[in-house]
């Protein structure tokens, strides 16, 4: 396989999958971002990073991710018109959480010598 190929197909699976869900799901008063796709093996499972804002409301959000994972995977197999869609897990990315902790304290830091 193309080293791109792995690289190319994460991106549309994020960029379709995106699509999909700000289009049929809802969620309470949270902000959901899909901030990576990850393809494992020979492109047999995808696991999408999902960053959700509040923090507080992960759960409840991959939750409803995991419930509609059979609707998301059809969904994404119709657009995409492959023989084969890799199967769709989602975990929490706390990464930009975490960066902003981080951005924070270093914007309340005093740098004086």
């Amino acid at each position: 396989m193309r080293p791109y190929r792995r690289e190319k197909l994460s991106s549309l699976i994020r960029q379709e999958l995106d699509k999909i869900i700000a289009r049929e799901l809802e969620f309470d008063s949270a902000l959901v971002t899909l901030t990576d796709v990850e393809l494992r093996g020979d492109l047999e499972t995808a696991v999408v990073w999902v960053s959700v804002i509040p923090s507080s409301k992960a759960d409840e959000v991959l939750g409803v991710l995991s419930k509609s994972q059979r609707y998301l995977q059809h969904s994404l197999l119709k657009k995409l018109q492959m023989k084969r869609v890799p199967k769709v897990s989602f975990k929490t990315d706390y990464g930009p959480e975490k960066a902003a902790v981080v951005e924070k304290k270093l914007a309340s830091a005093d740098f004086k010598s």
